[in-house]
């Protein structure tokens, strides 16, 4: 019998769900959803469904952008780390001078 394929290595423990739109793809559907409720034909019995779903979009985007946000963080802190090494080694370029 055949064992069933391992599942692929994800790039980070927090990946979204499959499925989860980008933070693209959920503000062009919140786009679309505000139309539709600024529209004057708003069909009330959807009217519930709709909110809940821009709700759920906007609370997507806000985890996407405060992902983003601690990502950036941890690199121009990487920068900043790598930046220290190199002006504290004694071949700095600007530390000496070659101009005699």
């Amino acid at each position: 019998m055949a064992e069933a394929p391992a599942d692929p290595p994800t790039d980070t423990p927090t990946d979204p769900p499959a499925g989860t739109p980008g933070y693209a793809e959920a503000l062009r559907e919140l786009d679309t959803i505000l139309r539709e409720l600024e529209a004057s034909d708003v069909d009330v019995d959807q009217l519930a469904e709709r909110v809940a779903r821009a709700s759920e979009l906007i609370a997507l985007c806000r985890q996407k952008i405060s992902t983003a946000r601690v990502r950036i963080d941890q690199v121009t802190a990487d920068l900043d780390t790598i930046g220290d090494d190199a002006d504290s080694g004694p071949d700095h370029a600007g530390s000496g001078s070659d101009d005699a």
